[in-house]
């Protein structure tokens, strides 16, 4: 059989990346973001509190992460990108109603559960829709972008929050929190969604990853076989289907595994910068503008994600250790210059993350992508809440310099273990092919 390939519906998918980017933008212009902290220090919450909410947020994703991605699955993707602001504005609106620590933590809760409600259903949603329009080789850029679009969004709060909250304190900094919410929302109403019911098609077998870049999308399918192909199961059935394929296929599992450890060790380390800013001995008005330095090199990062995709395997171990000795090196310096090694290597995390979710995205099939895509963001987050124990103990001995030097050596072992897994696998190979009959 011959097939025909059809042009990519170019006004379809430029929507689709419109809407995403918008929809990312919104979504992080949250004017809450750099002074929640320091609300809750002025509302009279002890270091103590404020790192127990920290620990409620996260367990909050825990909690609803997987479930949340068999709704994705079972029911519209859509609407829970259309939910999940609605969520998060609620616990913003508690935060500067009622500003005590109930009312903190139920807000964390809500905040928690809205992110866990976009986690899957966006890359899945993404995902499908662009393997739909025969443009999922694009997936990567799209995410890389969509990523940078949510960082302009930190970075634009953080330069309006100040100014907000002289002219109209807490609550007007909560208002504009809850605005921005509300205008994703009716951004995310714009998302296409065709997913088709399931189909007869012949199985397609996984090409190897040796052979393929890492970001890179799979060989096209028969028509009527589709990656995202919905069956008539229900939420729990969806659900044990997708824990089923990451405990079953090992390419999935170790997919899942290299999305939460790459993204846990950096988004955790990332809430210690400012700590780490202060002991190069800078005044607190210079921290804003050497974390800035950093989300500018996050913006980059990001959009190199076409470049990223062309990385095999060695390239790839190679970026991961670029961002260990870079992030250790970058604290080790104790020194405001320290930070543009700690730019570099917040870039390279970021790139890192998009291509290891576009190799997780690559790997899954059938009806429960969003439900596995949350079982990874769930990983992340148990991964982020050892880091922060771990960085805790290691600050309390040592210092915040020396602690982030040894919680960055995670990315040198990852490195290692893919270096030694494709040496392995070299070798195998070589062997097969001395050892076959001629």
């Amino acid at each position: 059989m011959t097939l025909i390939a059809s042009r990519v519906p170019e006004p379809a998918v430029r929507r689709l990346t419109a809407t995403l980017y918008g929809y990312a933008f919104l979504s992080d212009l949250v004017l809450l973001y750099p002074l929640y902290v320091v609300f809750f220090a002025d509302t009279g919450l002890s270091v103590g509190q404020i790192a127990s909410l920290f620990v409620i947020w996260s367990a909050a994703g825990i909690l609803f992460e997987v479930p949340s991605g068999a709704w994705a699955d079972v029911l519209s993707r859509r609407l829970l990108l259309c939910l999940a602001p609605l969520v998060a504005a609620a616990g913003f609106a508690l935060w500067v109603l009622l500003p005590s620590y109930p009312a903190f933590a139920v807000g964390f809760l809500l905040w928690g559960a809205g992110g866990a409600l976009v986690s899957g259903a966006l890359e899945a949603l993404v995902w499908t829709e662009l393997d739909r329009l025969g443009a999922v080789d694009r997936y990567a850029r799209v995410l890389g972008r969509a990523r940078t679009a949510g960082v302009l969004g930190v970075v634009v709060s953080g330069v309006l929050a100040g100014p907000v909250l002289a002219v109209g304190g807490y609550p007007v900094v909560g208002a504009a929190s809850v605005l921005a919410c509300l205008l994703a929302t009716i951004v995310a109403t714009r998302f296409p969604e065709h997913r088709r019911p399931a189909a007869v098609g012949v199985p397609v077998a996984e090409p190897t990853t040796a052979t393929r870049p890492v970001g890179a999308a799979p060989p096209p399918q028969h028509e009527s076989t589709s990656p995202d192909d919905e069956g008539d199961l229900g939420w729990w059935d969806t659900l044990r289907t997708g824990v089923s394929q990451v405990r079953t296929r090992p390419p999935v599992r170790s997919a899942v595994l290299l999305v939460a450890v790459v993204a846990a060790d950096w988004g955790a380390l990332d809430e210690y910068t400012p700590l780490l800013a202060l002991d190069t001995g800078v005044g607190p008005q210079a921290v804003p503008l050497l974390l800035l330095l950093l989300w500018a090199a996050v913006t980059v990062g990001g959009l190199l994600a076409p470049a990223g995709e062309r990385l095999g395997g060695r390239g790839y171990a190679a970026l991961l250790g670029l961002v260990g000795v870079a992030l250790a090196a970058g604290a080790m310096v104790r020194h405001p210059a320290g930070f543009v090694l700690l730019a570099v290597a917040f870039g390279a995390a970021q790139l890192a993350t998009v291509l290891a979710d576009a190799r997780l995205q690559a790997r899954i099939t059938g009806s429960s992508r969003a439900t596995v895509t949350s079982l990874a963001g769930m990983a992340t987050d148990v991964l982020i809440i050892v880091t922060y124990a771990a960085y805790g103990l290691l600050a309390s001995a040592a210092g915040n310099a020396v602690a982030f030097a040894l919680t960055a050596g995670a990315y040198l072992v990852v490195a290692l273990v893919l270096l030694t897994r494709r040496r392995h696998r070299s070798t195998v190979s070589t062997v097969v092919a001395v050892a076959a009959p001629d």
